[in-house]
């Protein structure tokens, strides 16, 4: 059993395990168990009832968060020619092509959230996938990122567009904000991100898609929301 700070546990004692909280109150602990030094994250996690042995059951897309993540984030793109330029005068960290691919293979290089690549360089990239893939940064068609509208793309991830991916338990964690977020903020972003995922249901999935949704801080613990006081928003 990992060890936890003795801030964790104080944080902890507030939030009570048997009950689901109403999403104003919920945001109003979550903002009092995150105690550490730095803006902590505010983040969902949504307990899914995918069978993720079965791939066409795995979740994978964009949603567009109203207020942003509260995080700035770093853009790489994979493009050539116009499209590089394209990418540079919508605002991305890092452009380039088989430069890059040798940055990031041969320095390490990751120091961005987000790659997007047009169609015709993922020949190039796709030699990364072993590198990018397990981190969540390869791009690909269903998360938005391989595609021909790079200025787009870069401006709506910079903005506030995230992934939302199923992991191997059939889980989904996002960021929703950030402590310094006022609580109406926090509240629209929870809203909207429960909603928006909602619609990418998997037509395979039998019964509830969203079984569970809790919210917590980054050093925080986990606050159980009573999911159906916030799908009649």
């Amino acid at each position: 059993m990992p060890k936890h700070s003795k801030r964790y546990l104080e944080a902890k004692k507030m939030v009570d395990r048997t009950k689901y909280y109403d999403l104003d109150e919920a945001i109003e602990l979550v903002k009092k168990t995150a105690t550490a030094k730095f803006d902590e994250t505010i983040e969902l996690h949504i307990q899914t009832g995918i069978d993720y042995r079965r791939p066409d059951q795995h979740v994978r897309g964009t949603i567009t968060l109203p207020h942003g993540t509260g995080k700035e984030v770093k853009v790489l793109v994979f493009a050539k020619g116009e499209k590089a330029k394209e990418a540079q005068e919508a605002g991305a960290d890092y452009v380039g092509a088989e430069d890059l691919v040798e940055k990031i293979e041969k320095e390490g290089f990751l120091d961005f959230d987000v790659a997007i690549a047009t169609p015709d360089m993922m020949r190039v990239i796709g030699r990364l996938g072993k590198i990018l893939g397990p981190r969540g940064l390869m791009p690909s068609p269903k998360s938005g990122t391989v595609t021909q509208e790079v200025a787009e793309a870069v401006k709506e991830f910079k903005k506030g567009r995230i992934e939302v991916r199923t992991d191997k338990t059939g889980n989904i964690h996002i960021p929703v904000g950030k402590r310094s977020f006022d609580n109406e903020k926090l509240r629209e972003n929870v809203i909207s991100a429960i909603k928006q995922i909602l619609q990418m249901k998997p037509a395979g999935v039998k019964g509830q898609f969203i079984r569970k949704t809790v919210l917590s801080s980054t050093m925080g613990p986990g606050i159980k929301l009573n999911l159906q006081s916030i799908l009649k928003e």
